[in-house]
C-alpha cells in the first residue's frame, strides 16, 4: 500500500480549499481520487462545514434510514440459520455472509435480493465455497442490525431478539419463518404403511423439518409458528434431538401456501 506524506496531503487541501475539483487535484498530485475525496471529507468535518454522509454509511438504527421490514425479517431468519458476521482488518468493515447450498440456486437469488433491499446502497457479492456460495455484503453497522452477533457458535451463546426485531417479526412472521426454513429447514415426503381391508398399503405425506442446535433459535421458530396457528412437534432423528416437525395436513397446507419446497 502506498502512503502519502503530510506535505502531499496539505498541498491537496490547499488546492481543494481554493476551489479545485477532486479529480483535478488527484491528477496533479498523482493521488487516487478516493483518497482525495476522503481528505476533503475529513477536512470539512474538522472545520465544522456541512458534510454529506454517503447513503451506504447510514444505519437504519443510528441514522433513522428507512428499513425494508419484510426483507429484513427474511434476512434475519437466514442469518440465524446460515449466517455469520466477520471482521477483516484489511477492509476495516464487517461483512455479513449467508452460506447457501448450490443445490438451491433460487434461494441464493432470494437471499441476494433481500440483501439489496435491506442494504440498497451497498454492493453485494457471491463468493464460491465447496458446494455452496457465500452471499455477502459489507456494512459498518452490521452489529447494530444483527445484535445476536458474538464470539463462538450461536448454539453456545444466548440468542434473543431485541424489542424492535420482535416487532418486525410479529409484523412479518411468514418472512421470518421462510428465512429459517430456507436456511435450516426442508420440505420432504414421508411414507408409512397401513392395513386397508387386510391389505398393507403405502401411504405418503408431506412434512416440514427445521433443524438447529440452538435451543433459543428453535424456540424463536416455534413461538412464531404458534402465533401463525401451525401445529408442530419435537422430533428426534438419528439420535439428534434438535428437530422441529410440521406434519399435520392443515399446517402443511398453510406452510405450502407461504413457503413451499426449496428450489
Amino acid at each position: 500500500m502506498h502512503f502519502h506524506g503530510t506535505e502531499v496531503r496539505q498541498q491537496a487541501l490547499t488546492l481543494l480549499r481554493g476551489g479545485s475539483e477532486n479529480a483535478e487535484v488527484a491528477r496533479r498530485l498523482n493521488v487516487p481520487l478516493g483518497t482525495i475525496s476522503y481528505w476533503k471529507h475529513v477536512d470539512r468535518a474538522k472545520r465544522g462545514e456541512p458534510v454529506a454522509t454517503r447513503p451506504s454509511l447510514l444505519c437504519p438504527l443510528c441514522h433513522r434510514r428507512p428499513l425494508d421490514d419484510s426483507a429484513y425479517a427474511y434476512l434475519l431468519g437466514l442469518y440465524l440459520g446460515d449466517g455469520h458476521i466477520s471482521h477483516y482488518a484489511k477492509h476495516h468493515v464487517p461483512s455479513l455472509a449467508i452460506t447457501l447450498d448450490d443445490g438451491w440456486p433460487g434461494i441464493q437469488d432470494q437471499a441476494e435480493t433481500a440483501l439489496r433491499a435491506v442494504f440498497p446502497h451497498n454492493a453485494t457479492c457471491r463468493v464460491r465455497t465447496k458446494g455452496a456460495h457465500n452471499i455477502k455484503v459489507y456494512f459498518k453497522h452490521l452489529p447494530c442490525l444483527f445484535p445476536q452477533h458474538g464470539p463462538g457458535k450461536k448454539h453456545d451463546r444466548k440468542i434473543a431478539l431485541e424489542p424492535w426485531q420482535q416487532e418486525i417479526v410479529d409484523a412479518h412472521p411468514w418472512d421470518f419463518v421462510r428465512g429459517l426454513i430456507h436456511s435450516d429447514g426442508c420440505r420432504i415426503t414421508n411414507w408409512t404403511t397401513r392395513l386397508v381391508r387386510g391389505e398393507r398399503k403405502r401411504y405418503e405425506y408431506p412434512r416440514y423439518f427445521f433443524t438447529n442446535k440452538s435451543d433459543d433459535i428453535r424456540e424463536l421458530f416455534t413461538d412464531t409458528l404458534d402465533k401463525l396457528g401451525i401445529t408442530w412437534t419435537h422430533c428426534t432423528r438419528n439420535g439428534n434431538p434438535f428437530n422441529i416437525s410440521v406434519a399435520r395436513k392443515a399446517s402443511v397446507a398453510l406452510m405450502d401456501t407461504h413457503i413451499g419446497p426449496k428450489y
